[in-house]
């Protein structure tokens, strides 16, 4: 019995070990489905672009700087130098091409499957947040 516990004590501190450096490296959905962006390593954080789309891929069109409307949301970059700030929680910029908008962005790793992004407009404005999902 005692065996026992104490295997289960090494296995659980390994789970919380490898929970606790876990990052967002991967593809994932994001929550209405019409889109998939790549999170990758950028210099010391993390960011994301968008990989795919469930339609014909628009254009930035609401994008503040014109030079920039005619470009295709694919490639675009959406999680913008995001930097640790806890376990399997980073913090930076999130750009929304539909209303061409930039927000504080929140992302927290909630499994191996899920992630959560949170957007808020600068200085304490509003919040709204939505779950992605792993692809693969």
């Amino acid at each position: 019995m005692t065996r026992r516990l104490i295997l289960s004590a090494i296995a659980f501190a390994a789970f919380s070990v490898s929970q606790a450096h876990a990052d967002p490296l991967g593809e994932w959905r994001v929550a209405d489905g019409n889109a998939t962006v790549q999170i990758r390593k950028c210099g010391g954080g993390f960011c994301g672009f968008v990989a795919s789309t469930r339609t014909a891929p628009g254009r930035d069109e609401k994008n503040p700087d014109p030079s920039k409307r005619s470009r295709s949301v694919l490639g675009i970059e959406v999680l913008i130098n995001l930097r640790p700030a806890g376990n399997n929680l980073w913090k930076g910029t999130t750009y929304n091409a539909e209303d061409g908008q930039f927000y504080s962005a929140t992302v927290s790793l909630q499994s191996e499957r899920a992630l959560q992004i949170q957007g808020c407009v600068p200085n304490g404005g509003l919040c709204g947040n939505e779950t992605w999902v792993r692809v693969k």
